[in-house]
């Protein structure tokens, strides 16, 4: 096969597949785009994982949705700031010095990337929290309400049923 009929080929099945009709990026962009990604965000499982080490997980985990959400349910020892109140209440309850890890609803929400917006416009050092709070309950981690410890079974499409971990 020709060169010419090989670049051919493939540029046909390229416009014919619509995964590839972008095709992927060079793999030093790729490696620097995922590199960034990392630098942004965090997963549940990671967050539930330092937090449950025990002692200081080098982090603080910042809640950035409304008083009523929070009651219904949170992460335990998560500081409570409204993304609203962020420019008004953060220098009181953060340090600067300590990463700020932010959550908020969901995959649907976009609260906690305003959040980390805020605060990262304020000088901290920010991730944001993959999943939020509906993945934290969906993989089985404990939570808090306003009546006190809570939490359900891990949902299979979300957590492994029976190992400790994915293998992420």
């Amino acid at each position: 096969m020709t060169t010419t009929h090989t670049q051919n080929a493939q540029t046909a099945a390229t416009t014919a597949n619509p995964v590839l009709r972008v095709p992927p990026a060079s793999p030093a962009a790729a490696a620097a785009y995922f590199s960034a990604s990392l630098a942004f965000h965090a997963d549940v499982s990671d967050v539930a994982a330092a937090l449950a080490a025990g002692g200081d997980p080098g982090f603080v985990l910042l809640d950035s949705r409304s008083t009523a959400s929070w009651d219904q349910g949170h992460v335990p020892g998560a500081v409570h700031l409204p993304t609203a109140q962020i420019p008004e209440q953060a220098e009181r309850l953060l340090d600067k010095a300590v990463p700020v890890v932010t959550y908020c609803w969901g995959p649907g929400c976009n609260g906690a990337t305003r959040a980390a917006l805020a605060l990262a416009e304020l000088g901290y050092q920010v991730k944001e929290m993959l999943g939020g709070f509906e993945y934290w309950v969906r993989e089985g981690f404990a939570y808090e309400t306003w009546e006190g410890p809570a939490g359900r079974a891990a949902d299979p499409l979300t957590a492994p049923v029976d190992a400790e971990d994915c293998g992420c």
